[in-house]
């Protein structure tokens, strides 16, 4: 009844290696999605600088304020971490090469 589950441990030979174009591919596709992000948190940031609110009352003011810095800052924080894993990618593809170019492989 209360019987340990078993959890099947991470084998060396059922993960696939990392290799240049793989990591190459990935920093890509994250890199555009950090690009979609930047695009997206500019639009946001023009509209609402275009947009001011207009009460007054200072707590729907405040409330406000701190409801567009939130969503922007969102938006800003999924940008920066796309384009932090773009660069560790291509520094993984770049270690990658350089392993290759320095180890080869004799047959």
């Amino acid at each position: 009844m209360n019987q340990p589950q078993e959890t099947p441990s991470a084998d060396s030979s059922n993960q696939i290696p990392p290799t240049p174009l793989r990591c190459i591919t990935g920093a890509i596709m994250s890199g555009g999605f950090a690009f979609a992000a930047y695009s997206l948190m500019i639009a946001i940031a023009t509209t609402f600088a275009n947009k001011p609110l207009h009460s007054d009352n200072q707590m729907v003011v405040n409330i406000g304020s701190a409801v567009r810095t939130l969503v922007v800052g969102v938006v800003a924080l999924g940008m920066g971490i796309f384009g932090l894993v773009a660069l560790g990618l291509l520094a993984l593809a770049l270690q990658l090469i350089i392993q290759q170019l320095s180890n080869p492989k004799s047959s």
